[in-house]
């Protein structure tokens, strides 16, 4: 004959639980309530960066985008960009050439427009002092 002892099983149906402080304490109300407040709080601070971000983009009134370049020489490199900003507007664009090093090799301060429609794509030419391996537009500006 064999003496064999079991554990009580939970009705069917039941949720099976760890043994009691097996994974800390036992969950109370009121730490389910912090827990859900601390993580309410944590999505309100989330949102409020995301939108604070979004504000600051969005209200930037000139936008740039690289489009390519093309190292012609040894003394130039031919930059293709475009730039967003409201029809009318005038901005001026810092175009650098950059050596393999990062080095500054080359920059351009180009007066794009008044353009007639929202996006316009400009290329344009950068002397260099040396061999440049790449062009980029530093940034772009409104002028008055």
């Amino acid at each position: 004959m064999t003496n064999e002892t079991t554990a009580p099983q939970p009705a069917p149906g039941t949720p099976a639980r760890p043994p009691a402080g097996r994974y800390g304490p036992e969950p109370t109300e009121r730490r389910r309530r912090l827990a859900i407040a601390a993580i309410a709080a944590l999505a309100v601070v989330g949102l409020a960066i995301v939108v604070a971000i979004g504000v600051r983009f969005a209200s930037q009134p000139v936008r740039h985008k690289l489009v390519g370049f093309d190292v012609v020489s040894s003394e130039r490199v031919d930059v293709t960009f475009e730039v967003s900003m409201e029809p009318g507007t005038t901005a001026v664009c810092t175009v650098d050439a950059l050596a393999e090093s990062h080095a500054q090799v080359g920059a351009l301060d180009v007066t794009v427009g008044p353009v007639d429609s929202l996006e316009s794509r400009w290329t344009v030419s950068v002397a260099t002092s040396e061999l440049a391996t790449t062009g980029v537009v530093e940034s772009c500006r409104v002028v008055d």
